[in-house]
């Protein structure tokens, strides 16, 4: 799994997490044809590598016709676009079912928050004709680019507001500004350090509030990395979103132990047990016999989790179990370091391969799950078709420049 964590210490905008997710590797081409597809066909789509501070940085520009070069802020009321027809407009675009759902919360935060600061409903916020177009590009845009690097979870580290005062629609308003404010309640801010102005706007807030599921994993391995250009080139520091690709590396860590001994547990419940252990957050979970009082058989359940994850853990347990009662322990867990390898079998089918680095060189597995879905699809034995792919994962080692997640052997 490709994992982002998204590092605002100047702030987080639209425009700069667009600019960081092209920085990191997706495609041009992909974000020029966005405006069409979203129906604005006349909207033209700029990139440029500029510096900001020391710092090299992709810097993106939506050129929109009318746009007089002003920020237009949100307000409710007045001219511009109900946040339902923004909406309305994202529902009809093609869009993969994720994209569109993440972007449609998106707005409905953004409503909410200048709902609640203006004293009104969600639905009569208004967004201003240039601000209702970049709005709809920045975030369905920082959405579906984070899924074109293939990322699957996203964290952030803590978010620079600035300080002083922004120019809003209706005049000077203290920085954070106050819907920007609403959005990242229950983040954890950075309030010092040399950023003034506006370093967060409320798109860039909306974003993080969806996208983020908050402070990131204890241990990764970072494997890339993008900035991306806000519009303002101060000396003191580089205006620019860092977005760091990761993947995690639990090689090592401090895990707790969670057990309990099940009696009167019937065994077909056992898996439906382990699913919500797995839910909460465990990174393992296993069951054995043992005997138990007065010589009864029983189950212990045991699983391993995080510490931060270790009270859902035993949430899980004691819910969805017999159990009275669960005994909890410290250890800390050596891993083998491990990464994922995707490979390509003939027929076009698609496997993951997991990758241990031993002390005498890599070891294999294939993904169970993916050889058991190519199995039945293709009609092979699963054990054949994991075999064929390990050995291809083993090809892609020994031979880097064989693009073996495309074509196979």
């Amino acid at each position: 799994m490709t994992v982002a964590i998204l590092d605002p210490a100047a702030g987080i905008s639209g425009d700069m997490l667009l600019g960081a997710v092209l920085d990191a590797g997706a495609p041009r081409a992909w974000l020029e044809q966005l405006p069409a597809r979203l129906g604005y066909p006349d909207v033209r789509v700029e990139v440029a590598k500029v510096t900001r501070g020391a710092v090299a940085a992709t810097k993106v520009t939506f050129r929109i016709p009318g746009d007089d070069g002003h920020d237009a802020h949100h307000a409710p009321g007045g001219h511009g676009h109900h946040v339902g027809d923004l909406i309305a407009r994202i529902v009809r675009a093609p869009l993969a079912p994720a994209v569109r759902d993440m972007a449609v919360r998106a707005f409905e935060q953004l409503a909410e928050a200048e709902a609640r600061v203006h004293g009104t409903t969600p639905a009569a916020v208004h967004l201003h004709e240039v601000g209702a177009t970049d709005a709809v590009l920045d975030i369905v845009g920082g959405v579906e680019g984070l899924a074109e690097l293939g990322v699957t979870d996203v964290y952030n580290l803590p978010v620079a507001v600035g300080r002083g005062w922004v120019q809003a629609a209706h005049g000077a308003l203290p920085v954070p500004a106050p819907a920007t404010a609403v959005l990242l309640e229950g983040r954890e801010l950075s309030l010092g350090g040399p950023v003034s102005g506006e370093a967060t706007t409320p798109t860039g807030a909306a974003l993080l509030r969806v996208l983020s599921q908050g402070a990131p994993p204890s241990r990764w391995r970072l494997l890339r990395s993008g900035w991306g250009a806000g519009t303002r080139d101060p000396a003191e520091y580089p205006n620019a979103l860092r977005l760091l690709l990761v993947e995690t590396a639990p090689e090592a860590g401090v895990l707790e132990v969670v057990a309990t001994d099940l009696d009167d547990l019937q065994p077909e419940y056992l898996d439906p047990l382990r699913a919500a252990v797995f839910r909460a957050g465990a990174v393992e979970c296993v069951a054995w016999a043992v005997q138990g009082k007065k010589g009864r058989l029983a189950l212990r359940v045991e699983a391993l989790a995080p510490a931060d994850r270790a009270d859902a853990v035993v949430a899980a347990l004691l819910g969805h179990s017999t159990t009275a009662g669960v005994r909890r322990t410290v250890a800390t867990r050596v891993t083998l370091p491990r990464r994922t390898v995707a490979v390509e079998l003939p027929g076009g089918f698609r496997v993951q391969v997991k990758v241990w680095d031993g002390p005498d060189g890599p070891r294999w597995k294939a993904e169970f799950d993916d050889v058991l879905a190519v199995a039945e699809r293709s009609g092979q034995p699963a054990w054949q078709v994991a075999r064929e792919a390990e050995r291809l994962a083993d090809v892609a080692r020994r031979e880097p420049h064989r693009d073996i997640t495309k074509h196979g052997e």
